[in-house]
């Protein structure tokens, strides 16, 4: 928008009917008074732009510390609600899911307990041990094992011994049983096939078998026990995805108020020029007030 001297001349002429006593009754002498008088009140509102002014850095680390906020200061009240709602939207999905995630370890840690025991792992390994090298090719030095059982009902085992003969056995034996109540512990007895002969279902009278050729299935209660893991992991990567949104948020609302706050101080541009003006031996200047609004 561009407004030319006319829109000069009224503003100076209402200005002279408040400051008359400054004038001098000579039209090229008050000509000057108000042009200055003019000049004076466009460098005010230059300096009040100015000083409104707002900092994109400054509005790019309020929205890094909580999205919307630099979109709340650059004043644009629509996007910072829209930032602030999709942050309490993540923020709350992932609270949820990971409580639920919780939940459902707590379900299947304590079916787990219920119907999983490493003695009777260890018995079923240790009585079918010629089975097993037979299946995977391996020697086990039985007299090594002597002492795998802490008890007569052979119901407790030592754990570094129940592990070296993991090891010895090898082939589907791939894993080392972790100690109880380990996170890997309750992974590993419902993942690997080599720890089906501990679970409740298992008949220990049956020879087993899972090499590359030859499978067996696992147990009822394996399976299901494999989907109650499952779902608590489903539940986790949720709540994952709503961390990773979080973030994303944060960054781009720290972009988008930077942006945001140049736009803002790009809104209102104002310009003063001087219009010269030949006329006859005297070279008369103009002001020209320049005015852009950009959206």
């Amino acid at each position: 928008m561009r407004l030319a001297i006319l829109f000069l001349l009224v503003s100076s002429l209402c200005f002279a009917q408040d400051k008359n006593e400054r004038l001098t009754g000579s039209i090229r002498l008050d000509g000057q008074i108000v042009l200055q008088e003019t000049l004076n009140n466009i460098q005010l509102d230059e300096q009040e732009i100015q000083a409104n002014k707002k900092s994109p850095m400054l509005a790019g680390l309020f929205s890094v510390i909580l999205p919307g906020a630099g979109e709340f200061y650059a004043e644009s009240y629509w996007k910072s609600a829209l930032f602030i709602a999709l942050e309490a939207t993540a923020v709350t999905v992932g609270l949820i899911y990971d409580g639920k995630g919780d939940d459902q370890t707590t379900v299947f840690e304590g079916y787990a307990n219920q119907h999983w025991d490493v003695g009777k792992y260890a018995r079923w390994t240790f009585d079918n041990l010629d089975h097993l090298e037979s299946k995977n090719g391996s020697s086990v030095d039985r007299d090594k094992y002597a002492g795998l059982f802490l008890d007569e009902a052979r119901t407790q085992v030592d754990w570094e011994l129940l592990n070296e003969l993991e090891n010895d056995i090898g082939g589907w034996y791939s894993h080392r049983l972790e100690y109880f109540g380990e996170q890997q512990y309750y992974e590993m007895i419902g993942k690997y096939p080599q720890f089906n002969p501990g679970w409740d279902d298992f008949d220990e009278n049956t020879l087993y078998t899972y090499t590359v050729t030859e499978r067996d299935p696992v147990t009822a209660m394996f399976d299901h026990y494999s989907g109650m893991r499952g779902k608590a992991n489903d539940y986790y990567n949720i709540a994952s995805g709503a961390v990773i949104a979080v973030v994303v948020n944060h960054i781009i609302s720290a972009a988008d108020a930077a942006w945001t706050t140049s736009r803002y101080n790009k809104k209102l541009n104002m310009h003063v020029s001087f219009e010269k003006q030949q006329i006859g031996y005297y070279t008369e200047y103009y002001p020209q007030l320049n005015m852009s609004f950009n959206f």
